[in-house]
Formats: structure tokens, C-alpha cells, sequence
């Protein structure tokens, strides 16, 4: 188990949201699974927490009920090798969700993430504030990061 560990409080769909992220990322696993038995505050066999594992990180699902909702203020950033692992991401996280703007989206269970290449990040800790002010700008115009496009923004083209 991590020293800390993200914990999703879901409403419902907590399985399904388990096999949509497990099925994305490449390099992951469902951990530990637990239902709800005789008289407890949902339906008996229902899932009451998982834990599961997306490339090295682990997180846990609680189906608590209606109590809270996900929200934007917390999200999972993807760093991405290139622009083909930000389409991938980006489609797949994508599906039933809703896309925002620069590089958020959230997907279909109410989830957060960040898409983002290391690209950007490289572009962003320039010590020149022109070239990183170029790059800030053209993400604002993004929904989803195009790696060409931050480039030449950062190239002054």
C-alpha cells in the first residue's frame, strides 16, 4: 500500500469506472475489492470500496452514496511522452465525458484530468518569459494540447 493513497468517493458505476481506467492505462490492476453485506447502508453485494493500481499509482473507489461529488478542484494529471499518448488519453478518458480547455477534460464518472505532454513542461521552466508567455498563450486557445502548435509558439513562428 502508498504512504497515500487518492480516494474517490463515487455514487454508483464504481466497478464500471474501475474497468474503463484499468482498460486505458497499460500498466495496471485491480487490487482489492470489498461489497456491501446484510444491513448496511447500500444494497447487499454491492461494490463498498476497491483499490487499484494505474501506471504505479494507487488509488481506492468508495461508493458512498450521494453525500459528495467529484469535483475539477482535484484532478489526474497525465504526462504524456508525445502527441500520440495525448490523443490516446485523450480519447479514451475522453468517451461519454466532457472535453474543457487547456488540456482538461472530465470524463464520464465525474473525474478530472490534466493531459499534458512533457513538452509543455519543458517549455514552460524556460528562464525566457517571452518565449513562455508565447507558450501560455497558445494554450489558452487549446482544448486539447497540440505538441506542433506549443512548439512553434515557444519558436516565435
Amino acid at each position: 500500500m502508498s504512504k497515500i493513497t487518492p480516494c474517490l468517493w463515487f455514487n454508483g458505476r464504481a466497478e464500471e469506472a474501475i474497468d474503463f481506467y484499468t482498460g486505458i492505462f497499460k500498466n495496471s490492476k485491480t487490487l482489492k475489492i470489498s461489497h456491501y453485506g446484510k444491513n448496511m447502508p447500500m444494497p447487499e453485494g454491492e461494490l463498498l470500496v476497491a483499490t487499484f493500481e494505474l501506471e504505479g499509482q494507487e488509488f481506492m473507489i468508495l461508493n458512498g452514496g450521494p453525500h459528495y461529488k467529484l469535483s475539477p478542484a482535484f484532478s489526474m494529471m497525465v504526462n504524456c511522452e508525445d502527441q500520440a499518448e495525448v490523443d490516446y488519453f485523450w480519447d479514451k478518458l475522453l468517451e461519454g465525458g466532457q472535453a474543457d480547455q487547456c488540456a482538461w477534460l472530465t470524463d464520464k464518472f465525474g473525474v478530472s484530468w490534466q493531459i499534458v505532454p512533457k513538452l509543455m513542461m519543458q517549455l514552460m521552466n524556460d528562464p525566457d518569459k517571452t518565449k513562455v508567455s508565447r507558450v501560455m498563450q497558445a494554450m489558452m486557445q487549446m482544448v486539447k494540447l497540440d505538441c506542433a502548435k506549443l512548439q512553434a509558439a515557444y519558436d516565435g513562428v
